[in-house]
């Protein structure tokens, strides 16, 4: 079975992260609790493939139009922090928002500055598909990938599975509809595993495998004793 706390403290860093991007959505997770590792009491949804609807993030080029004042008009990235600036109102927060609700929000800051102000959001260029990779991979981390890619490809970016990973049991969590989490269980072993395309913001974590587990143990072990010891782990001989 899956190390649950480890799953939940993954994603609740993993949603810190995302925040602090100006990309989280649904549930978001305090320092406090990444600090401690208190995540148990984050629920997950039922797992669905229906799509959400798209969130603005940081890379992408939209055109922000104002049919009634043409002269406006821009094409503009969203920028790291998650703005975009425009001219009469500035800076402006379009990461983590729907194309309709930065719509409602630039014709309300428009509003002080124009009569009756139209504005129209369309993505021209989603920016980079941005994963995250944990658990017992050589390179964990936030990475960019480049276009389509699936589960598995995610892993060997991150420099592929540890000898230590249970890489039958990786856990997935994805943000689903009204942006809550989800999780499900999927199989990634090389060859024998599932096909599992990503979407933007997802979270691949991968547990440590019971050998793992014990072999960590004797790694904690040895570093706290004076002296050293043998032990033999699958009939192999480990001297400290």
């Amino acid at each position: 079975m899956l190390d649950r706390r480890q799953i939940l403290w993954t994603v609740g860093a993993a949603l810190l992260a995302s925040s602090a991007a100006g990309c989280a959505s649904g549930r978001s997770a305090n320092p406090q609790q990444v600090q401690r590792g208190d995540f148990t009491d984050i629920a997950f949804a039922d797992w669905t493939e229906a799509e959400p609807e798209y969130l603005l993030y940081p890379g992408d080029e939209i055109e922000v139009a104002t049919p009634t004042a043409t002269e406006l008009t821009r094409t503009i990235r969203v920028g790291p922090d998650g703005r975009i600036a425009l001219p009469l109102i500035g800076q402006a927060m379009a990461a983590d928002r729907t194309l309709a609700e930065l719509e409602y929000d630039l014709s309300t800051a428009y509003a002080a500055e124009l009569v009756r102000p139209v504005v129209e959001v369309t993505l021209k260029t989603a920016g980079p598909l941005k994963v995250w990779v944990a658990g017992e991979v050589r390179t964990p981390g936030v990475y960019d990938m480049p276009g389509d890619i699936d589960a598995y490809q995610a892993i060997v970016q991150a420099g592929d599975f540890l000898p230590s990973a249970r890489s039958q049991q990786v856990a997935l969590i994805r943000r689903g509809p009204g942006g809550v989490r989800m999780m499900r269980v999927v199989d990634l072993r090389p060859r024998r595993g599932e096909v599992v395309a990503l979407r933007r913001g997802d979270v691949l974590f991968v547990p440590r495998s019971t050998l793992g587990e014990l072999a960590n143990f004797f790694t904690q072990v040895r570093n706290a004793l004076p002296i050293g010891f043998n032990y033999t782990i699958n009939g192999q001989y480990q001297q400290f």
